[in-house]
């Protein structure tokens, strides 16, 4: 019998494969792995999640692999000087759309487990010539920056991937300066998905069945210390039958559809008391 350990480094070790994999693609190229409507695929099809950053400050098309669920920097309140983290940083997209607004004098920091996303990460910014983005390699549930760090943490669409989601709360609070705060994107549910959704690995890495219900999550926030809680944006993912019908059988598809259960984007706004 497999232990909450067993499960939780094999749900880490298959995101880390699937995102190393990413990391090698270029946006369009992950957006055409999945063709989400028009075929039969096996994965989950980022675009249906992914928001459009191109008219922001700062953005990098080189660094958007189409991975977000939302534009969390956007209502993240950076201002210039902040120490702004990044959890689960990827290519580096919010890292660098952070330092537009931090500018020259601030710090980005962007934290993500994937050895070949930092890699890629680390080019981004070389060709970029930014002098105050870092990239480290770590656990979002034991993360390897000191504590009251960040003004700001951004993340976006990557506390679903966490297996232990109190634990990263918590740390997220721990690198938080007092009076310091969060926005973060990511997926929630409305009622419980179907068994077979959470079982599948393939499908939480694709950040679907790794969502919880929605009040659970806000509770979750809550109760690592933080207050002010504050949705920013919130918008409905409808999944294609296409890919549900790859984990539900007809009437299990038409149960789901009829149930009333939602799977949403929010971005949430939390902020760490003085």
């Amino acid at each position: 019998m497999k232990t909450d350990k067993q499960t939780s480094d094999e749900l880490k070790e298959t995101v880390k494969k699937k995102y190393a994999a990413i990391s090698e693609q270029s946006r369009s190229e992950n957006e055409g792995s999945c063709c989400g409507t028009s075929c039969g695929c096996d994965t989950v099809d980022y675009a249906i999640f992914a928001d459009d950053y191109s008219e922001m400050g700062g953005y990098n098309q080189d660094a958007d692999l189409g991975l977000g669920c939302g534009l969390p920097t956007e209502h993240a309140h950076i201002s210039k000087g902040d120490t702004v983290v990044d959890l689960g940083s990827g290519a580096g997209n919010d890292c660098f759309v952070a330092r537009e607004l931090t500018g020259s004098t601030g710090r980005v920091i962007g934290l993500d487990m994937t050895q070949k996303m930092i890699d890629k990460a680390e080019a981004n910014t070389d060709k970029l010539g930014f002098e105050n983005v870092e990239f480290v390699l770590g656990d979002i549930e034991d993360m390897p920056l000191e504590d009251g760090l960040a003004d700001v943490v951004v993340s976006n669409c990557v506390m679903n991937l966490v297996p232990d989601k109190p634990k990263a709360f918590a740390e997220t609070y721990r690198i938080i300066k007092p009076g310091g705060h969060f926005s973060i994107s990511d997926v929630v549910t409305s009622g419980d998905l179907p068994p077979k959704l959470n079982k599948d690995a393939e499908m939480y890495a694709g950040c679907v069945s790794g969502a919880i219900n929605k009040k659970e999550y806000l509770e979750i926030v809550r109760k690592a210390g933080f207050t002010d809680l504050k949705i920013q944006k919130e918008k409905r993912i409808r999944l294609p039958d296409e890919i549900l019908s790859k984990y539900l059988a007809a009437d299990e598809l038409e149960a789901f559809k009829n149930s009333g259960t939602g799977i949403f984007s929010i971005t949430l706004y939390a902020k760490k008391a003085e």
